[in-house]
This record gives structure tokens, C-alpha cells and sequence, in this order.
């Protein structure tokens, strides 16, 4: 499967579609509320996913009146709750895979030492 390549948008191109100074987008990104990839000439490129977070900060405190420090608690807040989503995907994965009967006792579940391979009648 052939990787997708990323298509990028530089600051001007972003401040505009979004009605804001392209000072406020560095200003966040100073403040670690954004973290745009940048080119060879260290010109500032903004991707799909930054773009989103930037819509997400621009709610937040456009729509809701939320400080810079508050965006920043509710970002890492959002970070963490998905970290714990995947944590908890692998170990439901985890489960369900020890679940699956295998045809053999196991060893810990057995009420007799097995010794070699599985319990089959005879």
C-alpha cells in the first residue's frame, strides 16, 4: 500500500482562511497550542491535523470565551483521554484473545499438573 503524502498549507494561506493575524498562529505555537511542520527553509507548514487543532483552539476561545491556559489544560486533557482509548482498545484486544478457546487446558486452569502437551481423552 503506497503511503498518502501530506498536503500542507503555509501561515498566509491559514491566516486567512481562518480571518486571523498570522502573529496570533505563531503566538500559539509559542504557547505549544499548535506544533506546524516546517520546510527546509524553515518556512511554517500546516497540515490537516494541525489545522484541525486549530479550529478546536479557535472554538474554544472564539465560541466559548476560553483563555490561552485553559485551551492548553483542555488540548492536553483531550491528548490523555484518547491515550487512555487506545490503552484500553489493546487491552479489551488483549482479553478477548486469552477468551478465545484454543483446544487445550491451561496450564493454570487445569486441577491436575499437566506435564507435556494438552489434556485429550483417550
Amino acid at each position: 500500500m503506497a503511503k498518502r503524502k501530506r498536503k500542507y498549507v503555509m501561515i498566509s494561506v491559514v491566516a486567512e482562511r481562518f480571518d486571523i493575524h498570522p502573529q496570533t498562529l505563531r503566538l500559539y505555537e509559542r504557547e505549544g497550542l499548535l506544533t506546524p511542520e516546517r520546510s527546509g527553509g524553515n518556512t511554517r507548514l500546516y497540515d490537516d491535523v494541525s489545522i484541525d487543532r486549530l479550529q478546536t483552539i479557535l472554538a474554544l476561545t472564539r465560541d466559548m470565551g476560553i483563555n490561552l491556559a485553559g485551551v492548553e489544560v483542555i488540548l492536553r486533557l483531550q491528548e490523555e483521554i484518547e491515550d487512555l482509548r487506545g490503552q484500553l482498545a489493546r487491552m479489551m484486544e488483549r482479553l478477548e484473545d486469552r477468551a478465545k478457546p484454543t483446544g487445550r487446558v491451561r496450564r493454570h486452569f487445569a486441577l491436575v499438573e499437566l506435564k507435556g502437551g494438552p489434556l485429550v481423552k483417550s
